[in-house]
């Protein structure tokens, strides 16, 4: 009898209970990958969609031509934007177990992902984040007032009240709205990037998704405009290996690395260590070069992983190993840029705790002050009329009703 078809339904490496299993991570030696020149044929260096672009060795050592060679000033401000993130998430999610705070989203574990990237683009650079880019907030000088008062969603917040917590914007410092529906951002930034090109303009434009979001519409339509006009971007993937609680397989990750749909649209994908903040910046800085000499759009894929819940809403401890993130074969981004600057004698334990107690004391000083404009439980309140701006260049009459209605009832 001919063998009948069945269907492959992808299956976690490990659930509760069981050992965790990263075997399916597909690893690079660091300072192994070649790094080509900017211009490059995306048909030529298919190879980096595939291989794992590394700098720092086991002994924290920066090797191999991705090398950015970055003075100590610069290591050191990554350090402190990322261990600010780690902190201020810290903090947050600590608020809203009192109920201080509706929601949060950590980041922890993805903090390069962030951090470096933003501090190897220009400040004029458009970029749109997701959810869990909190690091591009600080790098592009955000205060944490700012931050804990949208989460607050309080007199002072940025978004007057309508968006989710942590769906922040800034105009200064060019960072998009963040938007609850998954990928949107992406087919945003190419067409940001377009206009820039179509005005002359020498800035480019960065965005950034999880790998379950590449299982989008948006996510091919953003790709596609992107290769046929040469749009000036950068198109992040970050694989962090859970979208909720779905393993990445569900988003096509057993079959082909997410960095190899680059070259199956005509643009090169990187595969990136996302735990080494020197190979972000590195990859970042080539696709931006890339972009500003005209050669187009890059995808790259960031191999991460989710130390935390995907929310506050969540439980990871449901559906994968309570100790996978200890395992995790690429380690964790803060203590390995972190050891690379004791290594090379620019940092020390003893540095690194006064830091961490000097940015906690930050962190709660912000929060006594974004609390004094309002919490969930205690006032001030936002006014109810912002409800009825920013929507309509002249409001229609029947919203004009309902706001007089409002007025009236208050009094």
């Amino acid at each position: 009898m001919p063998r009948r078809s069945r269907l492959h339904v992808p299956r976690a490496p490990a659930r509760p209970g069981e050992a965790p299993d990263f075997s399916y991570v597909r690893l690079s030696a660091a300072g192994a990958v070649a790094r080509p020149d900017v211009g490059s044929p995306a048909a030529d260096i298919e190879n980096l969609s595939v291989e794992l672009i590394r700098v720092l060795d086991d002994q924290h050592r920066a090797v191999g031509a991705w090398n950015p060679h970055l003075d100590v000033d610069t290591l050191q401000v990554g350090l402190r934007h990322m261990l600010l993130t780690r902190v201020f998430d810290d903090r947050m999610v600590r608020t809203q177990r009192q109920g201080k705070i509706s929601f949060y989203m950590k980041s922890t574990g993805e903090e390069a992902v962030a951090v470096a990237a933003g501090l190897a683009l220009r400040p004029n650079d458009m970029l749109f984040p997701s959810y869990r880019q909190q690091g591009l907030q600080f790098v592009r000088g955000a205060r944490l007032v700012d931050l804990m008062c949208q989460l607050l969603s309080n007199t002072h917040d940025m978004c007057k009240g309508r968006q989710l917590p942590v769906m922040y914007h800034s105009v200064p410092g060019r960072l998009f709205s963040i938007s609850g529906n998954l990928a949107t951002q992406f087919p945003q930034a190419v067409g940001w990037a377009m206009a820039a090109a179509i005005k002359g303009e020498d800035d480019l434009a960065a965005s950034w998704i999880g790998e379950g979001s590449s299982a989008e519409a948006d996510f091919h339509h953003a790709l596609l405009f992107a290769s046929v006009y040469g749009a000036p971007v950068i198109l992040n993937v970050v694989n962090n290996q859970w979208a909720i609680s779905t393993f990445q397989g569900y988003a096509g990750g057993e079959q082909r690395s997410f960095a190899a749909r680059g070259p199956a649209y005509g643009m090169p994908g990187l595969r990136v260590d996302g735990n080494d903040f020197l190979a972000v910046y590195a990859a970042t800085a080539w696709a931006a070069e890339r972009a500003r000499k005209g050669a187009g759009a890059t995808l790259i894929e960031l191999v991460t992983y989710r130390a935390a819940a995907h929310s506050t809403s969540d439980d990871p401890t449901r559906y994968r190993p309570k100790e996978d993130y200890e395992r995790w074969p690429l380690g964790d981004p803060v203590e390995r840029l972190k050891q690379h600057l004791i290594a090379q004698g620019e940092w020390s334990e003893q540095r690194h705790a006064a830091l961490s107690t000097e940015l906690e004391q930050q962190v709660a000083a912000a929060w006594t002050e974004a609390a004094s404009y309002g919490t969930l439980t205690e006032g001030p309140r936002l006014d109810r009329d912002l409800m009825f701006e920013d929507v309509f260049k002249e409001l229609p009459g029947h919203l004009a009703e309902q706001r007089e209605q409002l007025r009236r009832e208050r009094g």
